[in-house]
């Protein structure tokens, strides 16, 4: 089976003018045969995220219209609008919204369901929404609409500014990406103010972002981002909080929104594969974005130097959001007005600076937690997970069913490139269930086409093994498929083994289930509210490579070697000495210092040939 979200790198569609106006022209024509005698625009299985799609493909029209200057284009917007100003915007409160803080307020809002109480708890982003599509039709609207037909959209969108800041609670889901997309909504409108006016949005709208949003980032692998639904970063919805970073600091020039997407990138480029999966995150741990992505990697890709476009989008929603059919639902069309606007191309060549988080080379990476611990590893065009045993997970050395991986103090970090390898040293104590601290070594060293990994710690007692990863999914042409096995060598027994016990907290890569799935299963809440990292940590255990210890270990330690994706023989060779142990394979010579010899206690590497 295939994984249903995760599809083809975003910087592979093409983005020149003549394909977005391509994009335009059809969706022009899909609009005009659509457009109902009441002036509707929205898909007729539009249910839920309703309240700004009508508006939204007028605002595509209205840019059509700026490109083109079709005759047939000024009609369709005016009557479309019309109906959003007659029909989709409320005034009297949505029957048990929890979250206003003013009762009674008649200020305008949008719905997420039209019909009164349906499920008015997604009536915040959609009013953020609806604000968004109407600035953007304002921006086009001059000598597209008259003046009193402006002025009342102009009208609604001060509405919907104030109904989001003075008659609610602000950001009530603890939504990153719906906090900044409202001030990003505060900031163009301030642009269609009278001067005093627009100031006092403008700078209300700063204020919150500083306040409300950066005041309560949260902190991961050494950055601090917009937190996501109570998450630190999403793998869906954290690439459009880039975007709407982006979108703010295109029209304000504020550098505070430039710094933390800088950041925000640098994180999301250190977490992406070389291939572009990703999955985690406390809402949707393997759904993609698509469209609603593509400003933020491209323009912050740009500003860092990375190649932020490999990221995998649902490339269904490459352009816009689709309903199952394939027909427009003009929901978050912004995005696409503003990346048809925005002419920063990508930036395709990775970045060279040694991240602590990463290691990548070629077409192997592997990206690290906070306790660097390897949370996604790619290698011969396969993903693996780190694997779960007596409900602990990560990779790492296994005693009497003991994961040590978990740091007791102080991690420390080596790396080192050399022309052909890159490598990166990884040294943590650890403390066993019979409370010695050891201290893990965990070499990994990567010739860009495979990845060896070898780990030293002192010697345990029983039957020890290597938790070696999960095999996920695969690299299937431009989509990604799931598997449960895997190209891996190891110096010792290897084996691949799966749960014996079915049910919701064992995960079995042999089964059709993806890990989203699973998570949710295990998640407190349902689906769409519930984290499903919270779930996955429930796991007890799931299928995994296991490798046994390499032969020929000096007496003292125990060493587990073994090579991720295509190679030969594997017969590594070790020997410790005073200036550190050493280890030869095929590909190289690595020396691990001893920590010891140095002034400050840090680990030692030196890399050569064979």
């Amino acid at each position: 089976m295939h994984l249903p979200h995760q599809r083809g790198p975003l910087h592979d569609l093409p983005d020149d003018p003549a394909a977005y106006d391509a994009v335009l022209a059809a969706v022009t024509e899909e609009a005009l045969a659509r457009l109902t005698p009441e002036g509707s625009l929205e898909h007729p299985a539009a249910v839920d995220d309703i309240g700004d799609t009508s508006l939204g493909i007028t605002s595509l029209l209205a840019l059509a219209w700026r490109r083109t200057k079709d005759p047939r284009l000024p009609e369709a917007v005016r009557r479309s609008l019309a109906f959003h100003l007659r029909e989709r915007v409320f005034t009297e409160d949505n029957a048990g919204y929890p979250n206003l803080s003013v009762r009674n307020s008649g200020l305008p809002y949008a719905r997420y369901v039209v019909e009164a109480g349906a499920h008015p708890i997604g009536d915040w982003p959609s009013t953020v929404w609806a604000l968004l599509q109407a600035v953007n039709v304002l921006d086009t609207a001059d000598g597209l609409v008259d003046d009193e037909q402006r002025d009342e959209l102009l009208k609604s969108a001060v509405g919907y500014w104030r109904w989001l800041t003075e008659a609610t609670f602000f950001n009530p889901q603890e939504a990153g990406n719906q906090a900044i997309g409202c001030i990003v909504g505060g900031l163009m409108l301030s642009r269609h103010l009278p001067s005093g006016e627009g100031e006092l949005v403008r700078s209300h709208a700063v204020s919150l972002y500083v306040e409300e949003i950066r005041a309560h980032r949260v902190r991961d692998r050494g950055a601090l981002l917009p937190p996501e639904h109570g998450g630190a970063y999403d793998n869906n919805y954290g690439p459009i909080s880039l975007s709407f970073l982006a979108q703010a600091h295109r029209i304000s020039g504020e550098e505070i929104f430039a710094e933390d997407g800088d950041a925000l990138a640098r994180y999301l480029d250190a977490r992406l594969t070389v291939g572009g999966f990703d999955n985690g995150g406390p809402r949707y741990s393997e759904q993609h974005s698509g469209f609603e992505s593509v400003l933020g990697l491209r323009y912050f890709g740009d500003r860092i130097g990375a190649d932020l476009g490999r990221y995998r989008g649902d490339t269904r929603w490459g352009r816009h959001a689709v309903q199952r059919d394939g027909g427009i639902d003009g929901h978050f069309a912004f995005m696409l007005v503003w990346q048809i606007q925005d002419t920063t191309p990508w930036h395709r060549t990775p970045s060279k600076d040694p991240v602590r988080h990463q290691l990548r080379a070629g077409t192997v990476s592997v990206a690290f937690d906070d306790r660097m611990t390897p949370s996604l590893v790619e290698a011969g065009g396969t993903y693996y997970l780190p694997a779960a045993v007596n409900r602990q997970h990560g990779f790492g050395p296994v005693t009497d069913g003991f994961l040590l991986c978990r740091p007791m103090g102080e991690t420390r970090v080596r790396d080192l490139r050399t022309d052909a390898l890159t490598a990166k040293l990884v040294t943590k104590p650890v403390v066993g269930r019979d409370h010695v601290l050891r201290h893990v070594r965990s070499l990994y060293v990567t010739d860009g086409a495979s990845l060896w990994m070898t780990v030293a710690v002192e010697r345990l007692d029983g039957t020890p093994y290597l938790l070696a990863g999960l095999p996920y999914a695969t690299d299937d042409g431009d989509r990604v498929r799931r598997t449960a096995e895997a190209d891996v060598t190891s110096a010792g027994d290897l084996r691949l083994t799966h749960p014996a016990t079915e049910s919701v907290d064992h995960f079995d890569a042999r089964a059709e289930t993806t890990q989203q799935q699973a998570a949710f299963a295990l998640a407190a809440d349902p689906r769409g509210y519930g984290n499903p990292d919270e779930g996955w940590r429930h796991l007890v255990a799931s299928t995994a490579f296991e490798a046994g210890p390499a032969p020929g270990a000096p007496e003292d330690l125990h060493i587990f070697a073994v090579r991720y994706g295509p190679g030969g023989p594997f017969t590594p060779v070790f020997d410790l000495t005073p200036a550190g142990l050493t280890v030869r394979t095929e590909a190289f010579t690595a020396l691990i210092g001893d920590p010891a010899g140095d002034a400050r206690g840090e680990p030692e590497l030196e890399l050569g040939p064979r």
